[in-house]
């Protein structure tokens, strides 16, 4: 299978989302009130999460002034930034989260598919180009999606378009490294999955001595920190392959604390 294009990514953004919308549409209140697996967050959380990282990521795009704003006050407020965004989208009617969330995905996607060839949006990290800005949203969305789904006991079958965020995890190797404090290896890894309708992905050289290999959804699952290892179907070759299903991460900010083993007590 062929690396994504760009317009795909968008595109399958739009339709991550939407999948999402139809879970959360005609809940009820106390549904939107429901604990999710993120301490502390309900479905609103994770809804008002979803629309006020959107909100950022459009100010990125579309106004870097006061998207450069937007980094001083998380810079001020670095362990409470992003909680006190989720917190404020919470208190609002259900009704009045969802449309807010959708208005700001709506923008936000018009943007991206409207940004010049070549140009890099700047974030929290390193600038990016329109494509690597949707493909990080599209892995928040999933994941984010995981633990509304998870609170309201559905499951939401895994889809192709977990090759984005197979291939993004694939990228932040080093980076997971770097926030982590622990050596960048020298040497490349491969990276061999199992799609979820059976095709293989592949990432990184034939010959790399180091190798990770397993199911996509549960690369995906790692990589998100919405499960642990130890509850994953992930083999790695090699002691620096090894690590690295330790610390993987591939959003961004601090190291994650990630999910407990399921036979782990609460």
């Amino acid at each position: 299978m062929a690396d994504p294009t760009p317009l795909s990514v968008f595109d399958d953004l739009r339709a991550e989302s939407d999948e999402l919308d139809d879970a959360v549409a005609e809940l009820g209140p106390e549904r939107w009130a429901l604990q999710t697996p993120a301490s502390g967050w309900t479905v609103a959380h994770q809804i008002a999460h979803l629309a006020w990282t959107d909100h950022s990521a459009l100010l990125a795009v579309t106004d870097e002034d006061g998207f450069r704003e937007l980094v001083e006050k998380a810079l001020a407020a670095p362990d409470s930034f992003v909680d006190e965004g989720a917190e404020e989208g919470a208190r609002m009617p259900p009704a009045e989260l969802l449309a807010r969330w959708r208005e700001g995905r709506t923008a936000l996607d018009q943007a991206l598919r409207a940004a010049p060839p070549g140009a890099r949006i700047p974030w929290y990290g390193p600038p990016m180009s329109a494509a690597s800005m949707a493909t990080a949203r599209l892995m928040e969305t999933w994941a984010h999606g995981l633990d509304v789904a998870d609170a309201l006991g559905v499951t939401r079958p895994p889809t192709d378009r977990l090759r984005h965020i197979a291939r993004l995890g694939f990228r932040t190797r080093d980076f997971a490294h770097v926030v982590h404090q622990v050596p960048v290896p020298a040497d490349p890894f491969r990276v061999e999955l199992a799609g979820p309708s059976g095709e293989l992905w592949v990432f990184g050289p034939e010959d790399a001595p180091q190798r990770v290999t397993g199911p996509a959804l549960d690369f995906c699952l790692l990589v998100t920190q919405r499960a642990n290892r130890a509850d994953l179907a992930l083999r790695a070759e090699g002691p620096d392959a090894d690590r690295w299903l330790d610390i993987a991460q591939a959003f961004a900010g601090p190291p994650g604390t990630g999910r407990p083993a399921k036979g782990d007590a609460r």
